[in-house]
């Protein structure tokens, strides 16, 4: 990774950061790929949160009106 680094001063469980030294665990990396993992979880949630109204209208037109090509399915 060559993206810029920017220090943060971060409070964790004790027996955490002990089993993690303890196992050669890089605290830095694992916490942005944790921290990576949250932003892309709360993405997600905000990207359904924004688009429920679209997919529940096409869920309701599908269950009214079935799949517009479903005539051509072979499965």
């Amino acid at each position: 990774m060559n993206t810029p680094r920017k220090s943060a001063n971060l409070s964790l469980d004790a027996a955490l950061v002990a089993e993690a030294r303890a196992l050669d665990i890089n605290l830095s990396r694992a916490a942005e790929a944790g921290i990576g993992r949250a932003i892309a979880q709360e993405r997600a949630r905000r990207w359904r949160a924004e688009n429920a109204p679209a997919l529940e209208s096409a869920n309701a037109w599908v269950e009214a009106h079935g799949l517009p090509l479903d005539r051509y399915r072979q499965f």
